[in-house]
């Protein structure tokens, strides 16, 4: 895997991929350079078969700040072309995210402000710390929530999201599990515990389904249906039960037995 300098990105004998934000001395804030970084380690998890989930986290204190204060200092300096192909890069780590086959899983502690909020959004699930704190914070400096707001609509609502960003209120975890930001809360010095329990269900799952159930959901998105829809879900289900990992499953089921991909777990 390539070499990073503001992440970090791990996988285990499991298969289960950890990336972290690795700035912890500067609240995980991000850059042109952590953007660049995370869209190359996305693009690297794409096609890595051996990889069955995704977990984002962030180093120390803070899950993420949001923008990084000298990014921004430097951004207002550059003409419209220039912020227009930054824009471009967060757009593309957005889609990235959002559309990764492998099932994500954010694990939010501390402050997530501003396009931290993006990150979680575009995550399949996310779970965090009661105390943790969220805020869409960018019409407090003359901007606005752009490139993440489809997203962040998607996992809040159009009502909250329009609250949460033309106030720039900060809520905590609490609320955030509330709105469906958060699946879960827990204590803060449980997380990782928390963490651990979700991991192991997940790896009780067939890694080819997980994959073919996350495709399946994209392309069904809001749920509009119609003969196209009708006929995806249908064709999905098929190849599924015919498929090695369908049969084994659908197999071990009716023998009442451990499925092989449970059995290969170290």
């Amino acid at each position: 895997m390539t070499a990073f300098q503001t992440i970090e990105l791990n996988k285990d004998a499991r298969g289960v991929a950890t990336l972290w934000l690795n700035r912890a001395d500067k609240n995980n804030a991000f850059d042109a350079r952590v953007i660049g970084e995370l869209n190359t380690a996305l693009a690297e998890m794409r096609d890595d078969a051996s990889i069955r989930f995704l977990v984002l986290r962030g180093r120390g204190k803070h899950f993420s700040a949001g923008a990084d204060l000298g990014w921004m200092r430097e951004s207002a300096e550059l003409d419209y072309q220039a912020n227009l192909d930054d824009a471009h890069e967060l757009g593309e780590l957005m889609q990235r995210l959002h559309q990764l086959p492998q099932p994500t899983l954010a694990v939010v502690q501390g402050a997530a402000f501003g396009g931290a909020l993006g990150l979680i959004a575009c995550c399949d699930m996310a779970i965090g710390a009661s105390d943790a704190l969220f805020c869409l914070s960018e019409v407090r400096i003359g901007l606005a929530p752009a490139v993440i707001s489809p997203f962040v609509v998607k996992a809040i609502g159009e009502r909250a999201a329009r609250r949460y960003a033309l106030t720039a209120e900060r809520f905590d975890g609490e609320r955030a599990r509330e709105l469906g930001l958060l699946a879960e809360t827990y204590p803060a010095e449980e997380l990782d515990a928390a963490l651990e329990r979700w991991v192991d269900n997940l790896l009780l799952n067939s890694p080819q389904a997980l994959r073919a159930c996350k495709a399946l959901l994209l392309e069904v998105g809001d749920g509009d249906y119609d003969a196209a829809l009708r006929q995806t879900t249908e064709q999905a289900i098929a190849r599924l039960r015919t498929s090695p990992e369908g049969q084994e499953g659908l197999s071990a089921f009716l023998e009442k037995r451990t499925p092989a991909w449970q059995e290969s777990q170290p």
